[in-house]
């Protein structure tokens, strides 16, 4: 790779290496704290004129579909038919790639395209120099070629001077669906496709037209105003064809998006100014003006409405959380709106895609004089006080003795409700027998029993405390169980015990797999096929109706706790056995080994907002529990479109259920498809819960207790930031990696293969800016003898190929061994599914390895040589590189000094200094950074930190 420079109008220089098409560019600058989608957000017209930098560090990852068309004269899979921004600035490009329905790789589709790209860029500090400065003008620059600007903005153009929008908008009348009965006139200002993919769905025929085409000589129903980049200052034609619209005798629907919204905003007489950074973004929290109703956007603008200068016929529809910013307007009497944000998504969330919705209803509606949209009516803010007014006294249930199959999550989650509980001043009772908790120390909780988790023991407690409410869900399945318990022998009604947050039979739902499948089929989610039994004869019957292979669950259970899977008649009947020791009933369900595990957080108030605070990805595919599994957030191998898709179906999950509070939804994915199945629904705080916590810096179990006493979302802050809306979905701008720790040397005749049922006892988490990083931080940490992922030479494997396709606690050492030895990406991927992606970065680490090890000379010269040639020597840019790269892909000093025979020379101690040594002289120190929920784009108040070198 080349070197490249951003060079910014202040000076400031960011380096890097090309990636993409080798050539000189300008534009402004701008980032995106998206996760998901550069497909889609490269192929957004709106970002025209601008150097597009990601937060999030990981680009490339599922490589880039089809950029073919459709036969409705459609992109297949982008939002146009080229890419528009000017180039593209990222942290760590994947350069191999995997996605069943990817056909080339990001680099070869931005030189396809002659678009430069730049890689190795610390984009968080690149973000906070244009959170404080705001956007500016950047240059791109590549070693050796000549820089004959002064400045970033010498011989180009100012971005605010160009009418971006007649550079990208269609240049003739372009017809969709021609044919259909309602006709939508379209104003491309630089159109997204899936806003005409929404339109056509809905049944409607679609005119484009040219951004300054007079589309008031055509018949049509309605007017929809689209997207499109640059200051709307620059569209006065736009202005006044659509002010000829608006004081038009005959009355039409108008819904306009984005740049639509200002140019609505500026033909009915409002003024329109530029954000000092704009937003663009996947997490964007809006709220209806004078309601409870909260919505997470997509949204990607630098420019908003002035709504003080709306006429008095005119108010706002939609309010940034945030920063205050009009999200939309309405006319208050005719069918005439906006928003600000995207509801057509593509990429981001599908949320708000109703509007499309309202805005067709409109059009069945308008020639009867009437309009239906719920939008044009006024709603009433429903706000009937705390659910919990007049509640003193809390009993919370903890999850007694700590088990195989569960770490410390729950002492975790129970302490963040007891402090919720205090703050708001009441009286917390808590029931847990383990002193070796936090939740049970000194000013915790107010009352402290030392009693078992049991119905019988809690009912005595009720009897004696006299609690006003009970929270079930802090305490794990130990909890869980004891509260349906109560519930069903009716000791909570008895007593006047009012359960907060979910609700009791929402509990059930989830934990009784025939009440689930139902409750689920009601809403048209897809479920594993299973079924439920109470004997071992129904055991025998579903698995034969079901084929083999099956698994085994018994309901009920922690950490998959007298599961299996079964591939014959013998295995079922032990696994049966095994199973109905721990519960009355057993769960046979299909077998779906080898698809992807991922997990969701869900949270939801009980005005029915919600948020996916984090998903997650298994290393291991299904088959091993997810508590045996290298686990990554967010995830790493989902396209924008299989991430929303099982977000939007999270979402309509927990509403279904009528859980309030935070919930966990399992999927199973399928590696060569979208097609799914759900798992399972955990209705409490789990051990995914605290990770997600820990992870996104979002306090779950604090904010689920509070919703648990009837706030809402939109009344919390986000505890980290202190001045943003707690109703939002974290933006990492980073990668996190959590691997389990096990201890079967500890238990004499135990197996050590990996299943469905959890063994580890422990579990640490890694943080980084690079998945290979935060892999080798994480295998550091669990204390087994790793020094990353390199090979353990102390480890015997008779059996690689065995080991491989038949997991043990030894997994990852067994997969390091197989790449030392030659195996390829195919052979070891169809052993054990791992996904390819996961086993390209496992062996960019072994190949870093392999490099270093080329370099067993530098201890010999660095000994004979003068201290300033040795200098220079390390300074050549074959040598730096390497050693740069050995430690942004997470190489400890120990590791490299063990890789360059340092080790052979001298004592390990000292050989890791000398490697420091050898980083100062370079500069190669790494930087702190702050995990502050928002990628930086707004000021963390809170010092949650991790180490980096990128």
């Amino acid at each position: 790779m080349k070197i490249a420079k951003l060079i910014l109008e202040d000076g400031t220089e960011f380096v890097g290496w090309s990636f993409g098409y080798e050539t000189e560019t300008a534009g402004e600058v701008v980032f995106n704290t998206a996760m998901t989608g550069y497909p889609e957000s490269l192929t957004d017209p709106s970002y025209a004129g601008q150097i597009l930098v990601t937060t999030y560090p990981l680009i490339g990852n599922y490589g880039v579909p089809d950029t073919g068309m459709g036969s409705d004269g459609l992109p297949l899979f982008m939002e146009s038919e080229r890419i528009h921004p000017k180039a593209l600035v990222v942290a760590d490009y994947s350069e191999t790639y995997s996605h069943w329905n990817a056909k080339e790789s990001l680099a070869s589709w931005l030189k396809r395209e002659k678009i430069p790209a730049i890689t190795g860029i610390d984009t968080r500090r690149l973000t906070k120099v244009l959170r404080e400065h705001g956007v500016m003008m950047g240059r791109i620059v590549l070693e050796g070629s000549v820089c004959r600007c002064a400045t970033a903005t010498s011989t180009t153009e100012d971005y605010g001077s160009v009418n971006w929008v007649e550079q990208v908008s269609c240049k003739e009348v372009i017809r969709y669906n021609e044919g259909a009965d309602k006709k939508v006139v379209l104003v491309d200002c630089g159109v997204k496709a899936n806003i005409i993919r929404c339109l056509i769905r809905r049944g409607v025929e679609v005119i484009r037209v040219p951004w300054d085409y007079d589309f008031n000589q055509l018949e049509f129903d309605g007017l929809f105003l689209a997207n499109g980049p640059g200051d709307p200052e620059r569209c006065e034609k736009t202005v006044a064809h659509i002010r000829t619209f608006l004081n038009n005798e005959k009355v039409r629907p108008c819904m306009g998006i984005c740049l639509g919204n200002q140019l609505l905003a500026r033909a009915a007489g409002a003024k329109t100014y530029k954000l000092k950074y704009g937003h663009r973004s996947h997490n964007q929290p809006v709220q209806r003006v004078g309601t409870t109703q909260c919505f997470i956007t997509s949204q990607n603008h630098g420019y908003a409405v002035d709504d003080s200068t709306l006429p008095t016929d005119w108010e706002p529809l939609f309010v940034n959380m945030n920063d205050g910013s009009n999200e939309g307007i309405r006319h208050k009497s005719n069918p005439w709106m906006s928003a600000q944000f995207h509801p057509e998504a593509c990429s981001g969330p599908t949320d708000t895609e109703w509007m499309f919705d309202e805005f067709v209803n409109c059009l069945n509606t308008v020639r009867t004089g009437r309009t239906e949209s719920s939008l044009l009516t006024d709603q009433e803010f429903v706000r009937d006080g705390l659910k919990t007014s007049g509640i003193s006294k809390v009993l919370l249930l903890g999850s007694g003795a700590l088990k195989i199959g569960q770490a410390g999550e729950f002492d975790y989650s129970g302490a963040q409700a007891l402090k919720a509980l205090k703050e708001e001043g009441i009286h917390s009772v808590l029931i847990n027998p383990n002193i070796a908790t936090v939740q049970t120390s000194k000013d915790v909780a107010d009352t402290v029993y030392f009693q078992p988790v049991q119905a019988d023991f809690v009912e005595r407690v009720i009897e004696k405390e006299r609690p006003d409410g009970i929270l079930l869900s802090f305490g794990g399945q130990t909890a869980l169980n004891c509260g349906v318990e109560l519930y069903q022998r009716g000791v909570l009604e008895k007593y006047g015990v009012k359960v907060l947050g979910t609700p009791v039979q929402a509990i059930i739902d989830t934990e009784d797999r025939d009440l689930f499948v139902k409750r689920l089929d009601e809403i048209g989610v897809k479920t594993i096929k299973s079924e439920a039994c109470s004997t071992v004869e129904e055991v025998q019957k579903a698995a034969h109706e079901l084929g083999f292979p099956v698994i085994l669950r018994a309901a009920y259970a922690l950490g998959g706790l007298g599961s299996g899977f079964c591939d014959n008649e013998e295995e079922l009947l032990a696994q049966a056995e095994e199973a109905f020791s721990f519960s009355p009933q057993v769960l046979v369900e299909k077998s779906l080994k080898g698809w992807k595990e991922i997990e969701y957080e869900v949270v939801r108030d009980r005005y029915d907002n919600c948020i996916t605070v984090c998903n997650m990805e298994n290393f291991d595919p299904l088959g091993i529990h997810t508590g045996e599994s290298i686990v990554v957030a967010p995830s790493q191998t989902l396209t924008n479109s299989e991430y929303h898709k099982l977000r939007a179906l999270a979402i309509k999950i927990i509403r279904h259920i009528g859980i309030v509070g935070e919930c966990n939804v399992q999927y199973a994915l399928d590696p060569n498809s979208e097609d799914y199945r759900v798992i399972e629904v955990n209705a409490r705080l789990s051990r995914s819960s605290a990770l997600a916590s820990k992870a996104t810096g979002y306090p779950l179990a604090f904010v689920a207790a509070k919703l648990g006493l009837g706030y809402g979302l939109f009344d919390l802050k986000n505890s980290v930031t202190k001045t943003t809306s707690a109703f939002f979905e974290p933006a990492l701008d980073y990668v996190v990696v959590k691997i389990p720790r096990w201890d079967l040397t500890k238990f004499q005749g135990v197996k050590r293969q990996l299943g469905s049922s959890m063994k580890s006892v422990g579990e640490v988490m890694a943080i980084g800016r690079t998945f290979e990083e935060s892999l080798q931080k994480g295998l550091r940490m669990i204390g087994q003898g790793m020094h990353g992922f390199v090979e353990n030479h102390q480890i015997k494997i008779p059996d690689i190929e065995k080991s491989l396709h038949e997991p043990t606690d030894m997994r990852i050492f067994v997969v390091s061994k197989a790449l030392k030895i030659g195996y390829t990406i195919e052979q070891i991927h169809q052993l054990t599914m791992i996904d390819r992606w996961f086993l390209y970065k496992l062996k960019h680490i072994v190949g870093i390895d392999q490099q270093l090890k080329e370099y067993t000379h530098l201890s010999e010269i660095s000994e004979f040589m003068e201290p300033s040639e040795f200098k220079e020597y390390l300074q050549s840019p074959e040598v730096a590189l390497l050693l740069r790269a050995a430690k942004v892909y997470g190489f400890s000093d120990f590791q490299m000094a063990r890789a360059v025979g340092l080790e052979n020379r001298m004592k390990m101690e000292q050989a890791g200094l000398t490697i420091r040594k050898w980083r100062k002289i370079l500069g190669l120190v790494p930087t702190v950074n702050q995990i502050d929920t928002l990628a930086a784009e707004y000021p963390a108040q809170t010092n949650y930190l991790y180490l980096s070198y990128l």
